[in-house]
């Protein structure tokens, strides 16, 4: 595999992501080898959901350096050719991507990072056998919208990731250790998974109903909406000592402000992927502290990476190094969905053929950073349920602003709580 990327630099990553992901969508030449793989990548590199990709072409760098020699699968030498796509976090621009990564790249295996571009590429890649591996979604999000029974799955299309359930009954979990009045406000962004959470049977409505709380929903949001003042004057009204839902840290911060503006003080506030990122706590200065997330992963997660060994530990360390940034949870999931795609080529008796490709995905059960990754034995079909835990943000002493803590492991018991829980105090 030719390598035309330069290992990453500290000086390189502060320059930018921009010219990063430019780069890294470049046009690539594959070698002359006889047989070549084609793996696709399509991730949201820009635009809203960058911070879910902020770590993925540090990721990619390294895949591409350990593919550099290419892959022997059962004694037959392949180069590897990556073609990496930023669906720039729109729908949009995902259908273009699918179309250029299936019909006019003709890779042999796609890897998905991101919700709308896995919608995107799924239903062209089952259409045109085209294995596609998908994550950093709840399972649900992305298996139902498009029609997926449990028994039957799809014939091309895999994703692993936590479910929704999990999300939720972490952050509902987390309310219970917190002494409040057990009034609930409500709001969620309204795109797929959003509305997966907010269902009123099988998301968090009915998860705080069955918990003994009020809920007082002020229903879904638009992506481009900054302004909450009307669900904060609800909740408000209501006397919510709680609030949860669904948004990305661009839509908290406004909302945040908002809440301190009305006079609100919550003692509970965990909002589904708005705090993910450290960068999203720091922005609240000192009204950052408190705040309660889900946690996919961090680097005390006792796991290895099947492909470099490395500990999570090590992992994260080694990104902080290069980048003289602080880890963020995708660090994990992005490493792993190289993981996963590799142990399915080489678990394929031919890479080439997607049959075989597929059938490897949906009997494979591997090891990663993130943990164990089991299509195997799972109880839907072309899903691998992974693991997730409840945590909370921090002010620290340390070299960085806020420390994310596990404070609830219910759900998955094998990952250790460091810290007790605290009320928020706005």
């Amino acid at each position: 595999m030719t390598n035309t990327f330069s290992t990453p630099t500290r000086r390189r990553f502060l320059a930018g992501t921009a010219a990063t992901s430019a780069a890294l969508c470049a046009p690539r030449l594959a070698s002359a080898a006889s047989k070549t793989i084609k793996i696709g990548y399509a991730g949201s590199l820009s635009g809203v959901r960058a911070n879910f990709g902020a770590t993925e072409s540090w990721t990619i760098e390294r895949m591409q350096k350990h593919l550099e020699n290419g892959l022997t699968l059962n004694g037959t030498t392949y180069d590897v050719d990556l073609v990496i796509r930023d669906n720039q976090s729109q729908a949009s621009v995902s259908a273009s991507v699918a179309s250029d990564l299936v019909l006019r790249e003709r890779c042999n295996l796609i890897l998905v990072q991101d919700g709308d571009a896995a919608m995107a590429v799924g239903e062209l890649a089952d259409t045109r056998r085209v294995p596609t591996i998908s994550t950093m979604v709840p399972w649900q999000g992305i298996f139902f919208p498009r029609g997926g029974r449990p028994d039957t799955g799809f014939p091309y299309t895999f994703h692993f990731f936590a479910g929704s359930d999990a999300v939720l009954t972490n952050f509902v979990n987390m309310f219970d250790m917190v002494q409040t009045n057990k009034t609930a406000g409500t709001l969620f962004l309204d795109n797929p998974a959003g509305q997966g959470l907010m269902h009123p049977e099988m998301g968090l409505p009915v998860m705080l109903q069955s918990r003994g709380y009020a809920e007082v929903p002020a229903g879904p949001f638009q992506i481009t909406t900054n302004d909450f003042s009307n669900q904060v004057a609800q909740f408000r009204a209501a006397e919510a000592e709680v609030l949860s839902g669904f948004m990305y840290d661009s839509h908290f911060v406004p909302f945040w402000n908002q809440v301190a503006q009305a006079g609100l003080s919550p003692k509970a506030c965990g909002m589904a992927a708005a705090f993910l990122f450290s960068s999203a706590v720091e922005a609240l200065g000192d009204r950052g502290d408190g705040l309660l997330t889900e946690v996919w992963w961090t680097p005390d997660f006792p796991f290895e990476s099947s492909i470099t060994t490395q500990n999570a530990r090590a992992l994260a360390s080694a990104w902080e190094d290069d980048t003289g940034a602080q880890w963020t949870q995708p660090l994990g999931y992005g490493h792993a969905l190289w993981e996963v795609g590799l142990a399915a080529l080489a678990r394929a008796d031919d890479p080439l053929d997607p049959d075989s490709l597929a059938q490897a995905i949906g009997s494979l059960s591997v090891d990663t950073i993130v943990g164990p990754v089991d299509f195997a034995t799972s109880p839907v079909k072309s899903v691998a349920i992974t693991g997730l835990v409840g945590g909370q943000w921090r002010r620290s002493d340390g070299p960085y602003a806020y420390d994310l803590k596990v404070v609830n492991n219910a759900t998955m018991p094998q990952i250790p709580t460091d810290a007790d829980i605290v009320p928020l105090s706005l």
